[in-house]
């Protein structure tokens, strides 16, 4: 069992996070069925969590079509919804409550900090560094920011 390293099969765990934004596309369906069969065979654990942060793009009918095309499929969960499971609850937006309480613990620990940008400000520099080459994400602009920059 080489592919598992150290790890017993009761220990493998994996998750399939789609988002209830329309029909499953074949990269989610791929990416389940992947997960899946690598939990099926060790043994291991399938945790569907459902990624509805997204407001604008969510649909109505969203997740009960995203059950349904996984059921259809053959595909199973042991943890998420209509299963449940002991880290529930397994909609990211039934989470928030519990984000917003690490995001607290981990600004007052001094890792994490806010940021002053703009979303035009974070664009521009998005697009700048897309047109270098280099990587797109946030660039942590705003991490070094005296007190006074911040005021």
């Amino acid at each position: 069992m080489e592919v598992l390293g150290d790890l017993s099969p009761d220990q493998v765990r994996l998750r399939f996070p789609p988002s209830p934004t329309g029909s499953l596309h074949v990269g989610s369906v791929r990416s389940g069925l992947f997960n899946w069969a690598f939990a099926r065979h060790f043994g291991g654990t399938l945790v569907l969590r459902i990624e509805d942060t997204d407001e604008a793009r969510n649909i109505e009918t969203g997740v009960a079509s995203v059950l349904d095309s996984l059921r259809w499929l053959g595909i199973d969960w042991d943890e998420g919804p209509e299963v449940g499971g002991p880290y529930a609850p397994y909609v990211q937006s039934q989470r928030l409550d519990i984000y917003a309480d690490v995001a607290v613990r981990l600004h007052a620990a001094g890792e994490a900090y806010d940021c002053y940008c703009s979303q035009a400000e974070l664009d521009e520099r998005r697009e700048a560094a897309r047109a270098e080459g280099r990587t797109s994400g946030y660039d942590g602009h705003c991490r070094s920011l005296t007190e006074e920059q911040m005021a």
